[in-house]
């Protein structure tokens, strides 16, 4: 297989320059006219990708917000530039402002074993069957997300190790807590609880991925392994 990284940039075709610019060196050394070449994928007869997209944005003195305002009519009447090519730019654009335009989702952040209770709320209340979920966090402790692993019948569910810590891995996380519930209302971990946290625990460390608590859901209040000194 060949290694892309031992290419020069300027010894591509310049239509396939600002994607392999962009594999290499990232998005954000991408100039405008680069961005928007790769959305068009190919230029004129007389025009490479990039050159029609600076002579685009020539055309509204460089601004986005000015490009944004062009309709699909507009965008047609540069040669090169067909209906699909000036639906793309239009709905990049269009995507670029929703973004602006909405508020980034605070993630909660855990501090406590009654964090990961209020957290496991929406997912676990009145629950008639036990479901085994990992809360995955950041370095910071935020959520990064509620994955469930596996869902079984009232007496219990299985729960595969391997797969827990594929999905950890998967999504990057920096440590997690395990959850599962108990539909019958009781508190107290059962033998197999046990067994299976010790076992996780101890692969955690060597995995440097730390299970920093196994909280048991229900109803009317919970378990904390950390908070009762299991961990």
């Amino acid at each position: 297989m060949e290694d892309h990284s031992s290419f020069k940039i300027s010894q591509l075709a310049e239509a396939d320059r600002p994607r392999e610019k962009l594999l290499l060196k990232g998005k954000s050394s991408l100039s405008d006219a680069e961005l928007i070449a790769i959305l068009i994928g190919s230029g004129s007869t007389t025009l490479s990708a990039v050159d029609l997209s600076r002579h685009i944005l020539s055309s509204v003195n460089h601004d986005l917000f000015s490009l944004a305002r062009l309709s699909v009519q507009d965008l047609k009447k540069f040669k090169g530039i067909g209906e699909a090519k000036a639906i793309s730019i239009i709905a990049a654009l269009e995507i670029g402002r929703r973004r602006k335009d909405s508020e980034p989702v605070q993630k909660p952040k855990i501090t406590s074993s009654q964090d990961v209770y209020n957290l496991m709320k929406a997912e676990l209340a009145d629950e008639s069957v036990e479901y085994f979920y990992l809360v995955l966090l950041s370095r910071s402790n935020q959520v990064i997300k509620k994955h469930l692993i596996s869902k079984g019948g009232t007496a219990g569910t299985v729960v595969d190790s391997k797969l827990i810590f594929k999905s950890a891995l998967d999504y990057l996380a920096q440590s997690m807590i395990l959850v599962h519930n108990h539909p019958s209302g009781n508190l107290k971990p059962s033998e197999q609880d046990k067994r299976l946290t010790e076992r996780l625990v101890k692969i955690g460390r060597e995995l440097d991925l730390p299970v920093l608590d196994h909280v048991i859901f229900t109803d009317l209040g919970y378990f904390s392994f950390a908070d009762e000194g299991l961990i």
